[in-house]
C-alpha cells in the first residue's frame, strides 16, 4: 500500500512537472530530457510512469474537464455557472489545467491530440438541458448552440486575460455571465443567481472543510524510493 501511495504520489509530480514544462516551453521545446532533469528522477523512473511526450500530453489533456468544487444547487443553472467560475479560478492556479489550454491552442498538438473542447461542450449542454427541462430557461434558448457559443466565449475571455496586465479571470468570467445570463434566464431565476467572482473560492473552502483528512499509511517514511 506504502508503495502504491508513492508509485500515485511520483505520477502526478511529474505530471504536474510536464504541466509546467509545456506552459513555459510549449510543447515542441518540452523534451524527456529536460523533464528529467527537472524532477530529478531517472529515465527508468520516467518511463514506469509515461513513456514518451506524447503520452504526458495526453495525460494532461484527460485533466482538463473537471468538476472539482461543484455541488448541487436548488438551480441548475447555478451549477452551470459554477462549472464556469471553478474553472475560471482554478485555471491559473493549476498547471495542469492551464497546460490543457495551452495544448489545446498549440497547433502541433491540437492536431495530434485535438482538444477537449468538444467535451466541455458535452457538459454544458447536459446541464443546461436538464436547466430547460426544469423551466429554468427563456423558451427560445438552445442548449446545444448556447453550450457551444458559451465554451468559445470563455477560452477567449481566458486568453485574451492571460495576456492583459492585472487582468483577473475570475472577474472576467463573472463580467461575461453578466452579458449572457440576461438572454438564457428566465427572470426568477436570473434574480437569485450568484455570479460573483468569489464564488469559486467559497465553493472549493466549503469542500474543503468537509473533506475527510488523510490516515498517514503505516511504515512510510523520508528516504522509501518512489
Amino acid at each position: 500500500m506504502a508503495r502504491q501511495e508513492r508509485a500515485i504520489r511520483t505520477r502526478r509530480a511529474i505530471l504536474v512537472a510536464a504541466a509546467e514544462m509545456f506552459n513555459e516551453l510549449g510543447y515542441d521545446a518540452t523534451t524527456i530530457g529536460g523533464l528529467i532533469e527537472r524532477i530529478q528522477l531517472t529515465r527508468g523512473g520516467l518511463y514506469f510512469h509515461f513513456t514518451s511526450k506524447e503520452e504526458l500530453a495526453r495525460a494532461v489533456l484527460d485533466e482538463a474537464v473537471t468538476t472539482e468544487g461543484a455541488t448541487p444547487q436548488q438551480f441548475k443553472l447555478q451549477e452551470w455557472v459554477d462549472l464556469a467560475l471553478l474553472l475560471a479560478y482554478r485555471l491559473p492556479r493549476e498547471p495542469l489545467l492551464s497546460a490543457s489550454v495551452r495544448l489545446s491552442v498549440d497547433p502541433k498538438a491540437r492536431s495530434l491530440f485535438g482538444t477537449r473542447w468538444p467535451d466541455w461542450i458535452v457538459v454544458s449542454r447536459d446541464v443546461l438541458q436538464e436547466a430547460q427541462a426544469r423551466g429554468e430557461l427563456l423558451p427560445h434558448v438552445n442548449p446545444g448552440e448556447t453550450a457551444r457559443l458559451f465554451v468559445g466565449a470563455w477560452t477567449g475571455v481566458q486568453l485574451v486575460t492571460e495576456a492583459l496586465p492585472d487582468a483577473d479571470l475570475s472577474e472576467e468570467i463573472s463580467a461575461l455571465f453578466a452579458l449572457v445570463l440576461p438572454n438564457i434566464a428566465s427572470p426568477g431565476v436570473l434574480a437569485k443567481l450568484d455570479t460573483s467572482p468569489y464564488r469559486a473560492e467559497r465553493l472549493l473552502a466549503a469542500v474543503d472543510s468537509v473533506r475527510p483528512v488523510p490516515v498517514p499509511v503505516s511504515g512510510q517514511g523520508a528516504g522509501q524510493p518512489a
